[in-house]
């Protein structure tokens, strides 16, 4: 048996969870490649025009992974308790997946969490392991091993970003999805381009996610999205360690448009600059905002110098 696992959504959050998972199980799998301009032609061919382009990538994905194994892990993500709920194409992306390639005989692997109705975690995933033909025991060991690495994933991300606020270069905190900023299409460009222009990108969705969640209502008190109040956490955390802050959001995305115009309106004290990515080919545009901003950010240092 192999499990496709797509590239895109919620692997970037749960990928150390995932792979450990099925590797305690003994169970084979197979990731998708990174997003390519194949993957993002084909996933725009199949979502409709409304949808976000990190949906539309993820449909990609999951056409990828058709005829390679024997199921495609698609999750259900709905509530996630006193966190929040989440974005609604969390909730649907398996219905969404099922009926776009109903015609290809997918067969699709999924778990459900959702607080509202007391569907933990852990109890979907033994849920999942029995389908799987694993014995509770196992399931819930492989479980447990699963969050461990994820924890010790975040631990070191978290180690290793507290070594980047101390470095003595421009700091600028990106309020973006993993699933956007850290996908090889969308949001690596960006980092690489910030490097490039000697500047340190501080990714918020790395800050620890319980503080993230307690500091949030300093901004807003009734964000209902648990990922955006995540996000909307790590500027209170870092606003006094960086130069600027930068918003990434995927087109056209219904939360991150309300949260970004809020944090607009509510961070006076730091340069924000907004960028919407929607698939467009080239950087020229998105290279050049980028320079702008960070000679803005230069300027108020008292860095910046004419160009002769």
């Amino acid at each position: 048996m192999i499990i496709g696992i797509p590239r895109g959504l919620l692997y970037y959050r749960y990928k150390h969870l995932w792979l450990n998972f099925f590797e305690e199980l003994g169970i084979d799998y197979i990731v998708s490649p990174e997003t390519n301009k194949e993957i993002v032609t084909s996933g725009m061919a199949y979502a409709v025009d409304e949808a976000c382009i990190t949906s539309k990538i993820y449909l990609g994905h999951v056409e990828w992974l058709l005829d390679k194994c024997d199921y495609i892990l698609v999750p259900r993500i709905s509530d996630c308790g006193s966190a929040g709920k989440v974005c609604t194409k969390f909730q649907a992306i398996y219905d969404l997946a099922a009926n776009t390639f109903r015609d290809r005989n997918i067969k699709l692997l999924y778990y459900n969490v959702d607080s509202s109705v007391a569907d933990s975690e852990m109890a979907a995933f033994l849920k999942m392991g029995r389908f799987l033909g694993r014995k509770k025991s196992r399931c819930l060991y492989a479980y447990f091993k699963g969050k461990q690495a994820q924890k010790n994933a975040q631990f070191l991300e978290l180690n290793e970003q507290q070594h980047l606020l101390k470095e003595n270069k421009i700091k600028i905190l990106i309020i973006a999805h993993r699933y956007t900023i850290f996908d090889k299409y969308l949001g690596e460009p960006i980092l690489k381009h910030l490097h490039k222009l000697d500047t340190v990108p501080i990714i918020g969705d790395i800050a620890p996610k319980k503080e993230a969640i307690a500091k949030s209502v300093e901004i807003s008190e009734t964000l209902p999205w648990a990922f955006n109040r995540e996000l909307v956490g790590s500027i209170i955390l870092y606003r006094d360690r960086v130069d600027g802050i930068i918003l990434v959001s995927a087109f056209p995305c219904g939360p991150d448009s309300l949260v970004n115009e809020i944090i607009i309106r509510k961070i006076k004290d730091k340069p924000v600059l907004n960028l919407v990515i929607d698939g467009q080919e080239g950087m020229a545009g998105i290279e050049t905002r980028l320079e702008s901003f960070v000679d803005i950010i230069r300027f108020k240092k008292g860095e910046f110098t004419w160009k002769q």
